[in-house]
């Protein structure tokens, strides 16, 4: 998933788990050319909204393990990154870095929306947990949706 390669390349760099905004804003804008600042803020609430990063004060703290994150050779976010994605997406993006094709888990999702009467979000979730995905903060997402 780029959008989370792009926001564990800051923290990978830095070697820490926690840095301000404006630092993070700045390692996407000036250092890596990815974003212009306005871009670069735009990803941090993303970011946020995503449980990718949690904003402590001032601060930016990653929600998960930046240093197991891999960011390729020559590796540059899409600006499509920078816009929200649905519940569903966040669930098929979790599956398909698991290792699951992404015919294939869209294919399983479907078929458990037409077998057991739930919405798309509600197949998506119990879909990855059968496949063993943790998706746990997804999750609390479809249950407010519910």
């Amino acid at each position: 998933m780029s959008l989370k390669t792009a926001v564990a390349a800051p923290f990978r760099q830095r070697g820490t788990d926690r840095m301000a905004e404006s630092e993070f804003v700045v390692a996407l804008s000036l250092d890596r050319n990815w974003f212009s600042p306005d871009q670069a803020k735009t990803l941090v609430d993303v970011a946020a909204s995503e449980g990718l990063v949690e904003r402590d004060d001032d601060d930016l703290v990653v929600a998960f393990d930046a240093t197991h994150t891999a960011i390729p050779d020559g590796f540059t976010p899409g600006e499509e990154i920078l816009q929200s994605r649905s519940t569903f997406e966040r669930v098929l993006d979790a599956v398909i870095e698991a290792g699951i094709e992404k015919q294939t888990a869209v294919a399983g999702i479907n078929a458990l929306q037409s077998d057991i009467g739930v919405t798309l979000e509600a197949a998506a979730v119990v879909y990855a947990r059968s496949e063993g995905v943790d998706v746990g903060a997804i999750a609390a997402d479809v249950r407010e949706e519910l």
